[in-house]
């Protein structure tokens, strides 16, 4: 099966393409205080590497504000200055270098000061995105709907797109979450349906690593099944790094996007004789930086093991205090179970280390 995404009009954030036929990108946000400039990129380097595509900061004020200028300087990742009431802050991350803001234009000043936000991100073709969070709706609506329904978080997203929109702005992209998952799904397919500005998707407030991974899975994974979603996050009360790992997971789970290790793990039986979920652990903790995209396979049977998860590039499969190394499901060494998770991540590495050459040589 093969998700058809819906064709969105294309924006470029710094050196990173969003919408049209580019890929879904992933992005976080950091939670360091952004007047740290240091922690704030030491925190941009880890999620870098983790593959972060782009990064959004917090700019609650103008000391915050003053230090995007040293921040941007330290990483070429595309950064995104979230700004909330107050135009000028917007001004300064324009000057300071930022690649895109996150305004809602009715809430930001008056309509003068937002044509001159509007100015600035037009002259360094800086792009908005307009978020629209059920938690903050704007009175009217919520006195017009009763509560945060769906569609008075797209009629809300819609009021601050006319506000640009009459300037002539269109640089856009928009996202409309809410912790529910069920509503927010539902004010994405709505807005998909009467727009085609690119969309950020992501489950607001999702909750812990736990909890807010399985909800950003299933609300996320609807949306992105439907072709919905071009750049996504997956907001964790967690380390930002645990946001991007979970977020590769959900596109590689659909095809959507692939990078890094790809685990088969058996739920064990009562045929399991070895220590597989230590042994899948393990595995799953030493191979997290490997970027290139491999199937490991972890099985605790070497009856079926091989068999069932024959079509991972390399896996072990365990027995009573032996197992089997394979690839493809052909059976390589037998091994005692002590040495079964260094040589599977000495093969995943050669194979990952062929892999990135074979690419770097067709470039």
């Amino acid at each position: 099966m093969h998700i058809t995404r819906k064709k969105t009009k294309q924006i470029t954030l710094g050196n990173v393409k969003i919408g049209g036929k580019a890929p879904v990108v992933v992005q976080s946000m950091c939670n360091t205080d952004t007047r740290d400039a240091e922690a704030t990129l030491a925190q941009i380097r880890r999620l870098e590497q983790a593959g972060c595509e782009a990064v959004r900061l917090a700019v609650p004020d103008a000391e915050a504000a003053s230090m995007l200028g040293k921040i941007r300087k330290g990483t070429a990742l595309p950064l995104v200055a979230d700004i909330h009431f107050d135009y000028r802050l917007a001004l300064k991350a324009a000057e300071q270098g930022m690649d895109g803001l996150r305004i809602n234009p009715g809430n930001i000043g008056g309509k003068d000061k937002v044509a001159e936000v509007v100015k600035a991100c037009r002259d360094r073709n800086i792009p908005v995105r307009i978020g629209v969070n059920a938690g903050s709706l704007e009175k009217p609506l919520l006195k017009k709907y009763g509560h945060p329904t769906p569609e008075a978080i797209v009629e809300s997203a819609f009021g601050h797109i006319r506000i640009l929109e009459d300037l002539n702005f269109t640089d856009l992209k928009v996202s409309l979450k809410a912790s529910d998952v069920l509503t927010t799904v539902a004010a994405y397919r709505l807005f998909s349906e009467r727009s085609d500005y690119p969309l950020h998707i992501g489950i607001s407030e999702a909750g812990t690593i736990f909890s807010g991974t399985i909800k950003s899975s299933v609300g996320l994974g609807i949306l992105l099944a439907e072709g919905i979603g071009d750049t996504v996050r997956v907001s964790l009360t967690a380390d930002p790094v645990q946001e991007v790992r979970v977020a590769y997971e959900i596109l590689k789970s659909l095809k959507v996007r692939a990078r890094g290790v790809n685990i088969i793990s058996c739920p064990t039986c009562g045929r399991t004789e070895i220590d597989i979920i230590g042994l899948a652990e393990e595995v799953e903790k030493r191979l997290a930086h490997i970027k290139e995209p491999i199937t490991v396979a972890v099985m605790g049977c070497v009856v079926n093991g091989p068999g069932e998860a024959a079509g991972a590039d390399v896996g072990i499969a365990g027995g009573k205090g032996t197992g089997l190394l394979f690839r493809h499901g052909e059976v390589v060494k037998k091994l005692p179970e002590s040495e079964l998770a260094d040589a599977l991540v000495k093969e995943v590495e050669e194979l990952a280390d062929r892999k990135a050459s074979s690419a770097k040589a067709k470039r």
